[in-house]
């Protein structure tokens, strides 16, 4: 990390946006996006109250680009699974999998990522847009490739979204969905 003189405590990051976000997303691990602060993202980054506002417009921006970044974490983790599957019907499984176990394991990124006042539906950022454009290719790929219609996408995304959210609430273990996700895709498969 580059560090320059500044007048904080002696120093200041050459990069601050990458510092910002870094520490943002560290904070997200621990808890929900709309309890971290631009003023706690400065302190976790090291640097001056006012150095967010340099990087982010306002604790709205942050919240955006928390859910930017969560959102191309949940599109690599559902991609690496879906190409690392040896055919067609266990890689629609291993992604509805990467999905569930994201929402599980990520539950405050994914949380950010759904949260309408943040990434409002129909009105993407322009990060945003092309994420969600490659998330759901992904997955409605991966849906036609086993031999379903476009009509079953939207019912894969929301048994997966569905399975991923109830057991990151705690409704039943990450185990169960996993073996729900794989069960429910293996009964829709044409005979």
């Amino acid at each position: 990390m580059l560090l320059v003189s500044s007048s904080r405590s002696g120093y200041h990051h050459g990069d601050l946006a990458h510092a910002l976000e870094t520490a943002a997303m560290q904070l997200l691990a621990e808890k929900p996006a709309q309890e971290i602060s631009l003023r706690e993202v400065a302190r976790a980054a090291d640097v001056s109250h006012n150095a967010p506002y340099h990087h982010f417009a306002d604790r709205r921006g942050l919240l955006k680009t928390l859910a930017e970044r969560s959102m191309a974490d949940l599109v690599a983790e559902v991609r690496a699974a879906l190409r690392s599957a040896p055919e067609p019907v266990s890689a629609l499984v291993a992604g509805g999998q990467a999905y569930i176990r994201f929402a599980v394991e990520r539950l405050n990124a994914f949380d950010v990522v759904y949260d309408p006042a943040v990434c409002v539906p129909g009105s993407p950022t322009e990060t945003m847009a092309p994420l969600i454009e490659e998330l759901e290719s992904l997955l409605g790929g991966a849906v036609i490739a086993v031999g379903l219609t476009e009509d079953d996408v939207t019912a894969a995304w929301g048994l997966v979204h569905g399975l991923g959210t109830l057991a990151a609430a705690g409704h039943f273990p990450l185990e169960t969905a996993l073996a729900s996700c794989e069960s429910a895709i293996r009964r829709m498969l044409p005979a």
